[in-house]
């Protein structure tokens, strides 16, 4: 993907639309999940949330069927440390979501650009943001 290097940060919701609505998804995006030179991370904040959500009735997503989709896009999950964190400290409120002002310190510590159709997420500085 033109503009992109290394390593993508997905939002919980870009990996919700490539298993249950993929025609959602930009062709940007689309070109990104099937571009073999970019690493894609999930954050695990990201399956926690999807756990919690199908758990409690919100989502349809099992267990197999997200562990099926990281094999098959080739996703990594992405450890949440003490550092992210920390970071929410300093992270203005602009977003009150719990779920995305983690995976938002997580992308501005580790300075990897984030996916995700969330336009909240633009008013972070430094906050590189792909749709």
């Amino acid at each position: 993907m033109k503009g992109v290097d290394g390593r993508l940060l997905l939002d919980t919701a870009v990996l919700i639309y490539a298993v249950a609505s993929p025609e959602q998804l930009s062709q940007r995006v689309e070109a990104a999940l099937q571009d073999e030179m970019i690493n894609l991370e999930l954050s695990a904040v990201s399956l926690t949330e999807i756990a919690i959500k199908s758990r409690v009735g919100k989502l349809t997503l099992s267990a197999e069927v997200v562990r099926r989709a990281l094999d098959e896009l080739g996703i990594r999950i992405a450890p949440y440390t003490a550092d992210h964190a920390f970071r929410l400290f300093e992270l203005p409120l602009h977003h009150r979501d719990p779920f995305d002002r983690q995976i938002i310190a997580q992308a501005l510590v580790e300075k990897i650009p984030i996916v995700t159709p969330d336009r909240e997420f633009v008013r972070y500085e430094g906050l590189r943001v792909i749709w």
